[in-house]
């Protein structure tokens, strides 16, 4: 597995790989990867002959005041990580590589971006729309894959994809838990134990609520008020926002049916955690 750190040798790389006919499968990450990336890099993997892993803490999406100075960083942890789960190359820039002097071009998907986690993090989805089409042209992948964990974050990019008629698959994979149930994401490393405790009542929540949907509860917004008094049971736990949407267009809704997304943002101390289920009614 090699490491690359510019675009013109991502370029090549890729470029050498379809010129032996191979097919290229895309997973970006911003790094201190776990076994929800590893799932991801495996998944493209089996279907596609070349793999290109992207590392890169990318420094738009993130507001003034949220962690992009500490967030966790182990690239050779990462390279390990990704060489098992069947990575060939990993694409590591720096951030004057992808953003030089000068840089004054974005991509700003609207509406569906100004919802959920858009609208307590204005310009995230902007650095994320911006950061994922510069890689999309420099990787030129046939299939790019991304987890459910973030399901805002996919359906932005599945509306980019279409929008601008890019010629790229994108591939939703299944959240990776914990044992218990938590969620795996990269900020869990934040968490001390008893905060890490306190945040298993975001899946906890998140599974009773599917529970009550299965036992024919179908009004959202009983349903989105009993989550919320759920999670406030917990006295670590801060409620961002809970909603219960169509998981295409994000829009709320009155009765649940159809294609439905719980989500939910939940500060567990210092640490903003993010969850959600994704069900058809």
């Amino acid at each position: 597995m090699k490491i690359v750190e510019t675009v013109k040798q991502i370029r090549e790389e890729v470029a050498r790989a379809r010129q032996e006919g191979k097919k290229v499968g895309f997973v970006p990450t911003m790094g201190y990867l776990h076994e929800g990336h590893a799932s991801l890099i495996q998944r493209a993997k089996a279907e596609n002959e070349f793999v290109v892993v992207s590392i890169f803490v990318n420094p738009t999406q993130f507001g003034v005041g949220e962690d992009f100075e500490t967030y966790p960083r182990d690239l050779e942890r990462d390279s390990e990580i990704a060489e098992q789960a069947g990575a060939n190359i990993i694409f590591h820039p720096t951030v004057g590589e992808m953003y030089p002097l000068g840089y004054r071009t974005y991509v700003d998907v609207e509406g569906i971006t100004s919802k959920l986690c858009g609208a307590s993090r204005p310009g995230h989805f902007r650095g994320v729309t911006t950061i994922v089409s510069k890689l999309f042209h420099m990787v030129k992948a046939d299939r790019a894959y991304f987890g459910q964990k973030d399901a805002q974050q996919v359906a932005v990019i599945q509306q980019m994809v279409r929008d601008l008629n890019m010629d790229i698959e994108i591939v939703p994979c299944p959240i990776v838990r914990e044992a218990d149930g938590l969620a795996m994401s990269s900020r869990n490393t934040y968490l001390n134990p008893s905060e890490r405790q306190a945040a298993l009542i975001l899946s906890k929540s998140l599974f009773e609520a599917q529970g009550r949907i299965d036992h024919g509860e179908h009004d959202a917004g009983k349903l989105g008020l009993w989550i919320k008094e759920n999670i406030q049971t917990e006295p670590l736990a801060k409620i961002d926002y809970v909603e219960i949407v169509d998981a295409v267009t994000l829009e709320e809704i009155e009765e649940i049916k159809g294609d439905v997304l719980i989500a939910l943002a939940v500060r567990i101390g210092k640490t903003r955690l993010i969850d959600n289920i994704r069900l058809e009614v």
